[in-house]
């Protein structure tokens, strides 16, 4: 999923109050944490996802591990912190993030 800049800046606002819901530490991306960060993707939309110090791989490999394999935008890389946002269709209308044109 790729976002204009404009998409971006609205996300990172939105961004910035959440506290992460997953980890990625010393086992790195393994199946359960992908299957967590989905179900919380369809469940949230945008979240945060924290890469512990004793991660095996890069921030940014770690980000493209999971964008790959929960099919969601990566919107930050901040540190040790990954944003990641995936639309869910399903949601009710009330409770979608409306993105900007």
């Amino acid at each position: 999923m790729k976002l204009s800049s404009k998409k971006i800046r609205f996300l990172r606002g939105l961004g910035h109050h959440l506290a992460p819901v997953a980890m990625v530490g010393q086992a790195g991306v393994t199946e359960k944490v992908i299957l967590s960060i989905k179900a919380d993707l369809k469940t949230h939309e945008l979240i945060k996802v924290k890469i512990q110090s004793n991660a095996p791989a890069d921030r940014h490999d770690i980000a493209d591990a999971l964008g790959k394999a929960t099919g969601a935008a990566i919107v930050q890389v901040l540190g040790k912190t990954i944003l990641l946002f995936l639309e869910n269709k399903k949601r009710r209308p009330d409770q979608k993030i409306i993105l900007p044109d």
